[in-house]
């Protein structure tokens, strides 16, 4: 009982917002333990013989055996995992069994791909919900018996709920085919980054939108928006001032979801405009049953959604201390 006790000592020695902060990276370390586990033991009960796809139907019997033994497949599964728990902690996510390259480097030489089409898609989709949502929000109040709310709410769920790989579709159809003014597939050059992130941003551009609109309504209705106006303050004063603090905590925290979101959907997205990022190498280790490469890349996806997570509750908790006495 001496060590729960000088935990709880030293947790009550803290503020509510490192309290809080220690919580969240406990359950980072806890979901990152769960992670490992899971992307080790299911991607080995996927059927067929890694080996035997990397080398082809044709290769003879002993190099395939060799092959395995060097790559340290021949070994009992509990065996396996400790070795690769034991190379993590090193560092060393593996040797791929198709390509038989650094998992870490190929990973390394993709991450910063994924990363900006990432970064890219959550900017603009923040950037645009806001002055979206709020706009949406204030047609609505200002149209007879709110008229228009049902047009808005109804045109942003049809984005909502278009799939990202049928968006992209549309997209390329629109722009590279019918007007011919965008590439369909490529990166590198500012023009072919333009096609990925509309369709990895409008989506999630249209969901934070409602919900800026929803909270943005809720707001316009409050008593101190009232007591505000009846001040006569300028428009602008009234909303950004006023307004626009009082819907952070909501956007925050949609927003944190949605780029975790952002961050997975880079897989469909890398797919469809044939973006050489993360996502399209777990596709190809996928089709390939390329244990090592699933794993790895599993990991660092894993490992920026729930940093993306861990940020956005700091930034909450910052902007909003009652955050982290809620949690408590």
């Amino acid at each position: 009982m001496a060590p729960v006790a000088a935990i709880a000592r030293f947790n009550d020695r803290l503020s509510p917002r490192g309290s809080f902060a220690i919580r969240r990276s406990g359950r980072l370390v806890a979901s990152l333990l769960i992670v490992v586990l899971a992307s080790f033991f299911v991607v080995h009960l996927v059927p067929g013989d890694a080996v035997r796809a990397a080398l082809g139907p044709t290769a003879p019997v002993g190099l395939v055996e060799n092959t395995r033994a060097d790559l340290g497949l021949d070994k009992p599964l509990p065996q396996q995992f400790t070795d690769y728990v034991g190379g993590l902690f090193r560092g060393d996510l593996g040797t791929s069994i198709q390509s038989r390259q650094d998992v870490a480097e190929v990973i390394t030489s993709r991450f910063p791909t994924t990363l900006v089409l990432a970064t890219l898609g959550f900017t603009m989709a923040l950037v645009g919900a806001l002055p979206l949502g709020m706009g949406a929000a204030l047609i609505a109040r200002s149209t007879k018996g709110g008229s228009a709310n049902p047009v808005i709410s109804g045109g942003l769920g049809v984005l909502i709920a278009i799939p990202d790989f049928l968006l992209s579709a549309i997209l390329i159809a629109v722009f590279s085919v019918w007007l011919a003014v965008l590439p369909p597939a490529g990166w590198g050059d500012p023009g072919s980054l333009v096609l990925p992130v509309l369709g990895l941003s409008l989506g999630p551009m249209a969901y934070l939108a409602r919900i800026v609109q929803v909270e943005m309504i809720k707001v316009l209705d409050s008593t101190y928006m009232t007591t505000a106006k009846a001040k006569r303050l300028p428009q602008r004063i009234v909303l950004f001032r006023h307004a626009l603090p009082n819907i952070v905590t909501a956007t925050l925290t949609v927003g944190g979801l949605l780029l975790s979101g952002l961050t997975a959907g880079t897989v469909i997205i890398e797919t469809v405009f044939a973006v050489p990022g993360m996502g399209t190498t777990l596709i190809s280790a996928v089709q390939t049953k390329d244990y090592p490469m699933i794993q790895g890349v599993v990991l660092v996806f894993a490992l920026m959604v729930l940093g993306v997570n861990l940020l956005v509750d700091l930034i909450l908790i910052t902007v909003d201390p009652r955050t982290s006495i809620s949690e408590g």
